[in-house]
């Protein structure tokens, strides 16, 4: 199910922007445009939340949109993706690092481009629904929309101070976060570390996010990310243990 979040996709090339399109359309909102000028005059008008350039195009090329882009108060806190070549990154672009969100070299992989771009997009998405939160500040949504792992790394990449509340099959985990990090996670009688590995892979149920909430408690030993990485990599380990037990059978 797509977010709320609109993004502006622009590039000249016909083939890239379609298949770009049919991957982002699957977690956003995308207009599409393969004119540069056309794309300003759309960022101005419909103010999207995230415009994904390509650097090199005919007439307004991406360094120039995003100049343009940058330079109207309305318009400047838009955030920025340019896509280029390596060696344009390297020697044109790197004066630019400051002001785009990323950069995206090309050629690339559009599945591996996608994933890098979601993970702006469930930033972007976190931080409307924060701002669009009612008057108590808690958020609720559903994990088939955004799950465990998009809405850990949101958190993280928004360094949110927040309680974090999951719940499926009627099983519950609580976690408690300080400028995106992970300091006290509780599942049942579980606590830190092994809380967060326990619900890494819930796909269904739903979450609560109160931006009021927090603990003083700290039971977590690593950073967010790093409670990512390890948690992965021990399903990685489970799964690869089962697929052994299950061709020994």
């Amino acid at each position: 199910m797509p977010s709320n979040v609109k993004v502006l996709l622009v590039d000249d090339n016909p083939m890239i922007l379609e298949m770009l399109r049919q991957s982002l359309s699957h977690f956003c909102k995308v207009q599409p445009i393969s004119d540069g000028a056309d794309a300003l005059l759309k960022a101005i008008e419909e103010k999207p939340d995230l415009i994904i350039t390509d650097y090199a195009m005919k007439g307004v090329d991406g360094r120039q949109l995003l100049q343009k882009i940058k330079a109207r108060g309305a318009t400047a806190p838009i955030p920025v993706i340019l896509m280029a070549s390596k060696t344009d990154i390297n020697e044109k672009l790197k004066p630019l690092q400051d002001t785009v969100e990323d950069f995206i070299e090309k050629p690339f992989f559009v599945k591996e481009a996608s994933a890098r771009i979601k993970k702006l997009v469930d930033k972007i998405a976190l931080e409307k629904m924060a701002r669009e939160a009612p008057a108590d500040s808690v958020v609720r949504g559903s994990l088939a929309q955004m799950n465990v792992l998009d809405l850990l790394q949101s958190l993280d990449m928004g360094r949110k101070t927040c309680a974090l509340t999951l719940t499926t099959n009627g099983d519950n985990c609580k976690m408690f976060f300080t400028e995106g990090q992970i300091n006290h996670a509780l599942y049942g009688k579980i606590k830190g570390d092994e809380a967060v590995y326990k619900v890494l892979t819930w796909a269904e149920g739903s979450f609560e996010i109160d931006f009021k909430g927090s603990s003083g408690e700290q039971t977590t030993t690593q950073s967010t990310q790093g409670l990512l990485l390890e948690g992965l990599r021990l399903l990685d380990e489970s799964n690869r243990d089962t697929e052994e037990n299950v061709l020994e059978a």
